[in-house]
């Protein structure tokens, strides 16, 4: 909370402040009361605390001075003096001030009176606010829970639930132990995986469960890494109208708003600025905070879930990630392994993805050849499932067979060199062994053809002109051949 400190006695204001510091408050510091009023003129102090007895204006004539302005409701006056008789306060309070407190003055007291003004004033503005604009209030409310339902609709959609590819034990107990973490929202959880291998995916299991029919609550999504740094603080706490220069009038709900009675998943959490990594424990910690600009304390009934594709211990030793947040974080982890460690996974995937695709795009693949199986079991897809989905959606789009073979894949399928290769030094030089493999059923010879220039182009990584030398021929005749195979396959 913003408020002004007023005591000409520099060792107790200095104290005074510290303690309101360390409560996480703006205290802005006079040394008498003349320049309080000219501050509180020029900026928006729901709180003053001063010492009564001061020399020139006192702290009476501050809180008559303030409470007498037509715009005076907003601020509370609070006084406090080391002369404890019950004429001054008396004085004091028919002065307009909020409340009196005796100097030294008590922490806990202060603490208490502090929090009291936060409540009141927050209360008086709401108040005020939902008098002179009670019509725009109901209209954006009514606004803002059509765009939730709406957000909610489509959360609900695109929903992956029931059309999880789990082929593999390690991918099982994955998804068990996300549904696990559903029925408890206490716990926060902590999903870490390479990109790509579906951290997004189990975080919607952890929120709707194995089906989408137990309420859930919101699911508000926020990636951390595409944030400003700068403007984190107002995302994710929301702040309040006029907190800060080009802020909305009647404020805006900040992610832990919307995300209220469900989940918040902060994706790429390792990019958190440090600061807001500290205010985030404290919302873990205590379950409640602030706006910005905000004087009123918000419960936070809301689920956290979080995710990384980066190592946070090593960001640890750096000093870049809290070591107190991450083990605070970490309470419920999951560990998703990358494709290239499940590669039983790879085909399954792949099939359906492919129907996915070829049902949507009206194409008439059905199925994968032995060739393309094995070009993509034995490639290590760094982008693990994204890529390997989005290899399939590549293949779809471009053609249209009614079976995946190798060529289709041949710029889908980043780097296959060392898929089908081995190298070994000889001389100071690098020799490549290009294997292919041999079909049970037999093969005719231009087939066979076919198979080896499909090879040689997957180990060139799609290269045609490195292919063409590689085999001996012109880069126009290797082109002539590529689009008979494509032809006599369509």
């Amino acid at each position: 909370m913003e408020m002004l400190l007023v005591d000409d006695d520099r060792h107790s204001r200095e104290a005074v402040a510290w303690f309101l510091r360390e409560q996480e408050h703006t205290v802005t510091e006079c040394d008498h009361a003349e320049q309080a009023l000219t501050k509180w003129k020029q900026a928006d102090y729901p709180l003053i605390l001063s010492d009564i007895q001061m020399p020139g204006m006192t702290g009476i004539d501050l809180a008559q001075a303030v409470t007498g302005q037509t715009d005076g409701w907003r601020t509370d006056v609070v006084l406090f003096t080391g002369y404890g008789d019950m004429k001054t306060a008396v004085a004091a309070l028919r002065a307009g001030a909020y409340d009196y407190l005796l100097k030294p003055v008590d922490a806990q007291e202060l603490a208490a009176i502090v929090q009291r003004v936060s409540e009141h004033q927050a209360l008086l503005r709401e108040n005020r606010e939902l008098t002179e604009n009670f019509a725009a209030q109901v209209q954006s409310a009514t606004k803002n829970t059509e765009q939730e339902l709406t957000r909610m609709r489509k959360l609900v959609a695109e929903t992956v639930i029931g059309n999880v590819g789990v082929f593999s034990a390690g991918m099982r107990q994955v998804v068990e132990l996300a549904q696990r973490f559903h029925t408890d929202r206490t716990l926060t959880v902590l999903i870490q995986g390479e990109t790509g291998t579906g951290k997004e995916v189990v975080a919607r299991i952890i929120h709707y469960g194995s089906t989408l029919k137990a309420p859930s609550g919101p699911l508000v999504e926020l990636n951390c890494a595409a944030i400003p740094h700068n403007l984190f603080e107002s995302e994710l706490f929301g702040y309040e109208g006029g907190s800060f220069s080009g802020s909305l009038v009647r404020g805006q709900k900040g992610k832990l708003d919307a995300a209220a009675g469900g989940t918040l998943f902060l994706d790429e959490i390792a990019e958190m600025p440090p600061e807001m990594q500290a205010k985030l424990l404290r919302v873990l910690e205590a379950k409640e905070y602030y706006r910005v600009g905000g004087l009123k304390k918000i419960k936070a009934d809301v689920r956290i879930i979080c995710a990384t594709n980066v190592d946070l211990e090593k960001r640890m030793e750096t000093g870049l990630f809290r070591r107190d947040l991450y083990y605070r974080l970490k309470i419920g982890h999951v560990v998703i392994p990358p494709l290239r460690a499940r590669r039983e996974e790879i085909v399954p995937l792949a099939e359906m993805f492919l129907r996915d695709f070829a049902q949507s795009k009206k194409k008439r693949f059905a199925g994968i050849s032995n060739e393309a199986r094995l070009l993509l079991k034995q490639y290590d897809w760094p982008g693990n499932v994204r890529e390997l989905r989005n290899a399939m959606e590549w293949a779809v789009f471009m053609y249209d067979d009614t079976e995946l073979k190798p060529f289709h894949l041949e710029k889908a399928v980043c780097d296959c060199s060392g898929s089908y290769s081995g190298e070994k030094a000889a001389d100071g030089a690098k020799e490549r062994q290009v294997v292919l493999p041999l079909p049970d059923g037999g093969m005719s010879l231009k087939e066979y053809n076919d198979l080896i220039i499909q090879t040689v182009l997957a180990a060139h990584q799609g290269n045609q002109k490195a292919t063409a030398n590689y085999l001996g021929m012109s880069l126009r005749a290797l082109c002539y051949r590529l689009e008979q195979m494509r032809n006599r396959n369509k």
